[in-house]
């Protein structure tokens, strides 16, 4: 049946309406008008809405493939960075400074910030090519969107003053899990390192969490090397050549035993007399150890001198020591006699022994 019969038979017979009146049936020659305006719309403008498509499509494909492609390389990179160990002087001894987990951590957190910065930047744009494809007036929006962005800066400047201060650590690679690191406002082990706040475990199990941004001055003690010192005391008369060689021998063999073969990063050297005094002098050992182990090295040589010394005879003096040498001078007072309480003519004790004189009595009669 065609169009015009099947409009001509719905109008054929119209309803009444409940008050009486007859509903207008549009004719047929309206309904052809509005079929023909909206076949010569949609014929005008399916090239544009085509075109419209095609371009989103485009560039939601080109974002796409562009964001996959630029993340793929990101992680690439940050692999590579990975399995390369950085060393500060190019030898062997720097590839054992970088901690495993901590490489792993600042690849993570470094990653994470590039693929965040690069999707923003890529989705962002193709949503605003998007836009302008559909006319839409971008000024407004963009004007809106830098005041927005100029009072949130203003509001959370602190927070992005401890977001980028915490970039900035890990590209620098200040410090890592692992890491033994004096921030000024606390000090401890790192535990955990984020783009806003640092972890860390001081001397005594509490946990401090640091704002990147409040840090001024780091001073890292896990990095390079560390130090060993060992300041003895010793009595000014000591034979020199004698001390030096107990040191030496204390020093050879703690090198040669583990575990300390391995904490000791160069010989352990008698420096020589670090001062002089009137009855004591103090002779200076040192050596170099591996970041962190500088407190449990000097434990183990204060051990093993003190052992040796023992061993030699030679007295370790200063403290308690310099207490128990003046307790054993003899006092030159001790073999003086104290002196009587008879010596002294008016004391009650010479008093008590003065004979009492007899008293005349007197001549009777006056």
């Amino acid at each position: 049946m065609s169009l015009p019969a099947v409009l001509l038979a719905a109008g054929a017979s119209p309803s009444p309406s409940p008050s009486g009146s007859t509903a207008t049936v549009p004719s047929l020659q309206d309904a052809q008008e509005s079929a023909t305006n909206a076949a010569s719309w949609v014929e005008q403008n399916w090239s544009t809405w085509l075109a419209m498509g095609l371009q989103i499509l485009l560039v939601l494909v080109v974002a796409v493939t562009l964001r996959a492609v630029v993340r793929r390389a990101i992680t690439q990179l940050i692999d590579r960075m990975t399995r390369t160990a950085q060393t500060g002087d190019g030898s062997s001894l720097g590839g054992l400074l970088v901690n495993a987990e901590r490489r792993r951590q600042r690849a993570a957190a470094i990653g994470s910030v590039l693929r965040s910065v690069a999707s923003f930047l890529i989705l962002g744009t193709a949503a605003l090519m998007i836009l302008s494809t559909f006319k839409i007036n971008l000024a407004p929006l963009l004007a809106s969107a830098g005041v927005a962005g100029v009072a949130i800066g203003f509001g959370a400047r602190n927070l992005v003053t401890d977001f980028l201060s915490g970039v900035f650590m890990i590209l620098e690679d200040q410090y890592g899990v692992g890491d033994v690191i004096d921030a000024g406002v606390a000090s401890g082990e790192v535990i955990e390192v984020g783009l806003r706040v640092t972890k860390m475990r001081g001397d005594n199990g509490e946990i401090w969490y640091v704002r990147n941004g409040e840090v001024k001055r780091i001073g890292n003690l896990s990095q390079g090397w560390a130090t060993a010192g060992v300041d003895v005391t010793v009595k000014a008369n000591e034979d020199l050549d004698r001390l030096k060689a107990t040191l030496d021998e204390v020093a050879e063999k703690m090198s040669k035993e583990e575990p300390w073969n391995e904490l000791l990063w160069s010989p352990i050297e008698v420096l020589g007399l670090d001062s002089v005094l009137l009855d004591s002098m103090v002779v200076r050992v040192s050596a170099k150890t591996m970041p962190g182990k500088d407190l449990s090295v000097e434990r183990e040589l204060r051990w093993r001198i003190k052992r040796a010394f023992d061993a030699a005879s030679i007295r370790i003096v200063g403290g308690a020591t310099a207490v128990e040498d003046q307790e054993e001078t003899p006092d030159p007072t001790a073999a003086v006699a104290a002196p009587a309480v008879y010596a002294d003519s008016e004391s009650p004790q010479v008093a008590a022994t003065t004979p009492i004189t007899p008293q005349r009595s007197g001549a009777p009669g006056k």
